[in-house]
């Protein structure tokens, strides 16, 4: 998944320092910086950002960078962004996880933090999605048959069985339909992108390879220029030849270094399934 995001943190330096970081991760989008309260709050407003690294102990006080601006997006903003705390002191990590921030970041700002702040962002925008299911005892029902509502009172959302993500590709008029699940990767071919399907079958779009990226949720993850692979359909991961094998075939893509964080999510994805490591 994508994130747009926006810094905000009196210190230049410090600023830059941060960007430095957050630039080796193709799925960060980054959307400007802001030096305090007020260029920080209307850059927000302006771009609606999924991620903010706000500062919030200041160098210099009339900045009047603060957890206080969280509380003030709760005025204009129905969604409010993932808050990620960056700054030096310790002291108000209790006070920040009152403001229900994301994460806390002494800095600088490492890439192993991030790497865990972005897996552990990724599980929590999973979770929101699950939504609990309400039932009406009232709704009137045929008289042959009788409702029962059990008296049960549950601690958490029943789980819901999604449906399946359908891509429609068009064509001069031909709309063809595949389930996303039958997809095992991506290959882009100048302006156009080849969908590799698990059954060997390819489907050509007339779309770039960027345009899947910024559509697609996890599993798929953009390893290479020129590919975006299943995580699913991913058999095995050899991180010394920079390959990663699919599944029940002997195709092999490559993985780049500027995407190599991409590979560490996948990695982390799996471990966090059924899995065992022997």
């Amino acid at each position: 998944m994508n994130y747009s995001y926006i810094i905000i943190d009196d210190n230049k330096e410090s600023a830059q320092k941060t960007k430095s970081i957050t630039d080796g991760f193709s799925e960060l989008i980054f959307l400007g910086i802001a030096s305090n309260y007020d260029e920080g709050l209307n850059l927000i407003l302006e771009h609606k950002p999924k991620l903010i690294f706000l500062e919030i102990e200041p160098a210099d006080k009339k900045s009047n960078l603060s957890l206080a601006l969280i509380s003030e997006l709760y005025r204009y903003l129905n969604v409010v962004p993932k808050i990620i705390v960056t700054t030096s002191k310790k002291e108000l990590a209790f006070e920040a996880i009152q403001y229900e921030v994301s994460d806390y970041f002494i800095k600088p700002v490492t890439r192993t933090n991030m790497v865990k702040s972005l897996l552990k962002i990724g599980k929590s925008n999973k979770t929101d999605q699950i939504a609990p299911v309400t039932i009406n005892p009232q709704e009137v029902a045929p008289e042959s048959e009788e409702i029962i509502v059990p008296n049960i009172v549950r601690s958490e959302p029943l789980e819901i069985q999604e449906e399946p993500l359908i891509l429609c590709v068009k064509s001069y008029g031909d709309y063809r339909y595949i389930d996303t699940r039958d997809i095992a990767y991506f290959q882009a071919d100048n302006n156009s992108t080849d969908i590799h399907l698990t059954n060997g079958e390819i489907v050509t779009a007339f779309k770039t390879l960027k345009l899947f990226e910024g559509v697609l949720p996890y599993p798929f993850v953009r390893i290479h220029n020129s590919y975006i692979v299943n995580s699913n359909c991913i058999s095995r991961i050899h991180t010394g030849n920079a390959s990663c094998y699919i599944k029940n075939t002997t195709i092999k893509l490559p993985f780049s270094k500027s995407y190599k964080s991409n590979i560490d999510l996948i990695i982390s994805e799996i471990s966090n399934g059924n899995y065992l490591e022997i």
